[in-house]
């Protein structure tokens, strides 16, 4: 007699409960996650920030709890912290808040533009006044300047001489730059990285105001001598 296939109810789907709206599940490859969120937290009390959160220390068991009831994640933001800080927050707009602010910082940041000059182990003074000149002007428009000398066949002798002309031009330029590397020997090349100075604005002066004592002591002499007058008269 062939035996009935017996059902126990509906089955549920596999992979467990289904994650709360804004919050992520346990599984799924976490390798590039940025940062810890819920069930992942280590650690076994928080501080806890956010909107609509009463900050404070809190057992990680009750944090969840709070994210929980407002649908929301709990994230790690300041793992180092001494006791970790996270923010009950949507993950996914936390990650895309964080991508925006990145992406606008990079935008603000000013390319750093870098101008190079070359010398010979022996260059002459004519030489180097005219690339002096080329380099306070490039300092000046907000540009580093790496200055280099060049050594060919066995020119690479002279390296002392090389060093002693690097130390020279960062000298002339100290008014201008300040020395982000001093010169290192790589290869047949020796250089040296100059960094332009942040130059502060002046402050104008105010207008010079006569001293009240200056004001007071005209009228007193013209007493004097009005005195004198009467006396002689």
């Amino acid at each position: 007699m062939e035996k009935k296939p017996q059902f126990s109810g509906p089955r549920r789907p596999a992979g467990g409960s289904r994650p709360r709206p804004g919050q992520r599940g346990r599984g799924g490859d976490r390798r590039n996650d940025p940062y810890a969120t819920n069930e992942h937290i280590r650690a076994r009390e928080v501080r806890l920030v956010g909107d609509n959160v009463e900050q404070g220390v809190y057992p990680i068991a009750q944090a969840l709890k709070i994210a929980e009831r407002q649908q929301l994640d709990l994230v790690e933001i300041s793992p180092t912290a001494e006791p970790p800080v996270c923010r009950v927050i949507d993950y996914q707009k936390f990650l895309y808040q964080q991508k925006k602010r990145q992406k606008e910082q990079k935008q603000k940041a000013a390319k750093v533009v870098v101008k190079e000059i070359r010398f010979g182990p022996q260059t002459d003074d004519h030489d180097y006044n005219f690339k002096l000149k080329h380099a306070q002007g490039f300092l000046r428009e907000g540009s580093k300047v790496k200055a280099y000398v060049f050594f060919r066949g066995r020119s690479i002798l002279f390296k002392e001489q090389g060093e002693v002309l690097l130390l020279r031009f960062a000298n002339d330029l100290e008014e201008l730059g300040k020395v982000e590397m001093m010169p290192v020997l790589e290869g047949k090349r020796m250089s040296i990285m100059i960094a332009p100075l942040k130059v502060a604005p002046k402050k104008e002066k105010p207008a010079d105001k006569p001293r009240g004592d200056e004001k007071a002591a005209a009228p007193a002499g013209e007493d004097a001598e009005k005195k004198e007058v009467s006396e002689e008269s």
